[in-house]
């Protein structure tokens, strides 16, 4: 990337992303709260046709929750319970998990794409399909755009939510460090004719001595189909069915009359992660900054969290009100996370050998699972309501995020809708004064709150704890910069 190799263009947008992903797609509803102009460039010309399930775990949930959408995503997904997802080992979901959304979602790819990228332009943001980025340049007062056609675009900061093979991580010269994949995985959606109970009998007994063969019922004859890959077909070509029914008969001595694939892929064990998320005026976001193994299903929802990470806080870096170091936080926060689920899909994978070491580690944590804590830790730290930011000494809810508690005005998340801070006070003493632009004020004794007051960031993360109105002050200073006059 260097600066000298375009000639400056108008600067029409505040921000251009480029992938108009689930991760692209709810950055350019979070910028749009904040009424940033927003352009989202998308290489395809056409939405993603196949039909892939994909899972909302709880904090994704919340978020979705917190912007006033997760009754309309509700109507086109699926529950189920919130267990068995590490290493899909067989667990129920522990008791008393501290959200109001203690559930998986499963709900089709191309839906929740449409229905976030519809929530974006229904706030403003503008779409264009087929538009290819081929070059990336920037000065000290913006970035210069060039697509694959010649055209030139420019705009305040650029984000590249374009996946991972992103064409602007690699304009920026960032490394994406790789740990080569050792074993290869078929993955695919297809109907299979043989009876429910023959495939969950099968599922029952293979299991124990399989732990990379899976079959996980979605309605109507469809199931999700996770097989090795060992010695079937080409890793440089797309897996056919053939490949499926020929990995299912070796397994369980049926192929269960697999046919109709909605879509097939093969994957490794390979983890990489962005060296650096942020390049001065251009920021990566979601599977650009980091991939995994699909393992635990985090992926979606760990891109979806990095945009409502960084969308206040590059919103406020464009409206002008943003704590100098405020934009720095979001690769200080969401590279220690993303490094964490690297780790914990590198030990799922570990678990998932079919060799006598890890299958003696999976039988011991097995067991261990059979203790709440450990069941819990576990289904918190693949559904990110574990994440505890480091905002500093303090109480342990200090740099979580607070439930959906009950408050006098109905739930706490309906006050989130637009994207602003929070001050929930059950003092009623406290005041948020002159940074009322941005952060709303509700007292209420009767909030089902354990302290005196909490100030939540727009991502509900808390962020002051107290009953000090000056100590209060110079909280609100650090994340939502000086007072208006």
């Amino acid at each position: 990337m260097h600066s000298a190799q375009f000639t400056k263009a108008p600067r029409p947008f505040d921000v251009i992303i480029v992938g108009c992903g689930p991760t692209g797609a709810m950055l350019a509803a979070e910028l749009r709260l904040h009424d940033v102009r927003v352009l989202v460039l998308e290489k395809e010309t056409e939405p993603t046709s196949f039909v892939r399930i994909v899972g909302l775990h709880i904090r994704s949930l919340e978020l979705m929750a917190m912007r006033g959408l997760l009754e309309r995503i509700l109507e086109h997904g699926r529950r189920r319970p919130a267990g068995g997802f590490f290493a899909a080992i067989d667990k129920p979901a522990p008791t008393g998990l501290d959200s109001a959304y203690a559930y998986l979602l499963g709900i089709p790819q191309p839906v929740i794409v449409r229905l976030l990228e519809e929530h974006a332009t229904d706030l403003g943001a503008q779409v264009r399909r087929g538009r290819a980025v081929a070059g990336v340049a920037t000065d000290d007062d913006g970035v210069t755009v060039e697509l694959a056609d010649g055209e030139k675009l420019r705009t305040r900061y650029l984000v590249g939510c374009d996946g991972a093979r992103s064409t602007v991580r690699k304009l920026l010269g960032v490394g994406f460090p790789s740990e080569p994949s050792r074993s290869e995985t078929l993955m695919g959606e297809m109907t299979l004719a043989a009876p429910p109970e023959e495939i969950a009998a099968a599922m029952a007994s293979l299991r124990q001595t399989h732990p990379r063969f899976w079959l996980r019922p979605f309605g109507g004859g469809v199931y999700s189909v996770v097989v090795p890959a060992d010695g079937v077909s080409d890793r440089a070509e797309p897996p056919i069915l053939d490949d499926f029914t020929h990995q299912l008969r070796a397994i369980a001595g049926t192929d269960f009359g697999a046919h109709s694939p909605r879509w097939l892929s093969r994957f490794g064990d390979a983890t990489r992660l962005a060296e650096r998320f942020r390049v001065g005026r251009v920021l990566l976001a979601g599977d650009a900054a980091h991939i995994h193994p699909p393992i635990g299903g985090q992926g979606l929802n760990l891109g979806v969290q990095d945009a409502f990470n960084l969308g206040w806080k590059l919103a406020a870096q464009i409206r002008g009100w943003a704590p100098e170091a405020l934009l720095d936080t979001y690769q200080a926060e969401r590279q220690p996370v993303a490094a964490e689920v690297l780790d914990n899909t590198r030990a799922q994978v570990e678990l998932s050998s079919p060799e006598p070491g890890p299958q003696a580690v999976r039988r011991l944590l097995t067991e261990l699972m059979d203790f709440d804590e450990v069941n819990r830790h576990l289904i918190e730290k693949i559904t990110a309501i574990g994440i505890r930011y480091d905002f500093g000494a303090g109480p342990d809810l200090l740099g979580r995020r607070l439930r959906d508690i009950d408050v006098k005005a109905g739930h706490l998340y309906d006050l989130l809708h637009r994207g602003r801070g929070l001050l929930l006070d059950r003092t009623e003493r406290l005041t948020v004064g002159g940074w009322s632009d941005r952060v709303d004020h509700l007292a209420d004794p009767t909030a089902d709150l354990d302290v005196a007051a909490v100030l939540l960031r727009p991502d509900g993360h808390v962020a002051w704890i107290g009953d000090d109105q000056r100590d209060l002050d110079g909280h609100l200073s650090r994340w939502f910069g000086e007072p208006s006059d």
